[in-house]
């Protein structure tokens, strides 16, 4: 998959950004919180990810993560240099710090994550000045169509534990 060169970077991103989406609603419909992640290289897919941790029964297998992995493979090296990652939400400390590892260039995030963002929000570990590595990030690309996938779909897991609580209570 290629996105056109004669785009601009913000609509580049928004090409990038709504594939990612693509992914999110794919781990939405395998049950998973819907994130979505693509790695790209001069304009090009190299690899994607969706959440799946708890298909695989592995608290690792972030949308960020299965894609850091395919991407490894695909290059046959665990530094990913030059690469810009597209991801539905703000990475985690675990994903920052994959990120890093990595040496990815350029991160793009849609929604932000107050409890748990790692690229700003809660902390910035993708530009830690101690680490040896840091990234260009830009954030906030497509959240509030990232966002609401995030809320609607908590907004029915609590209702769907509500429901089945209230099930539980009944005589």
């Amino acid at each position: 998959m290629l996105c056109p060169d004669a785009l601009s970077q913000t609509e580049q991103d928004r090409f990038w950004m709504q594939h990612a989406i693509t992914l999110a609603e794919k781990a939405e419909s395998q049950g998973e919180v819907p994130v979505g992640a693509v790695l790209v290289h001069q304009n090009g897919l190299v690899a994607e990810g969706w959440n799946q941790t708890i298909q695989s029964h592995d608290p690792t297998a972030h949308a960020e993560v299965v894609a850091l992995r395919a991407a490894g493979q695909a290059w046959q090296n665990y530094r990913l240099v030059d690469l810009t990652l597209y991801v539905t939400l703000e990475p985690c400390p675990m994903c920052a710090s994959a990120l890093v590892h990595a040496r990815i260039k350029r991160l793009v995030f849609g929604a932000a994550d107050p409890r748990t963002g790692s690229a700003g929000s809660l902390m910035n570990l993708v530009q830690h000045e101690h680490l040896n590595h840091q990234m260009a990030v830009t954030s906030g690309v497509m959240a509030d169509q990232t966002g609401e996938m995030l809320s609607r779909f908590f907004k029915k897991r609590r209702q769907a534990q509500k429901q089945a609580r209230e099930a539980r209570q009944k005589p």
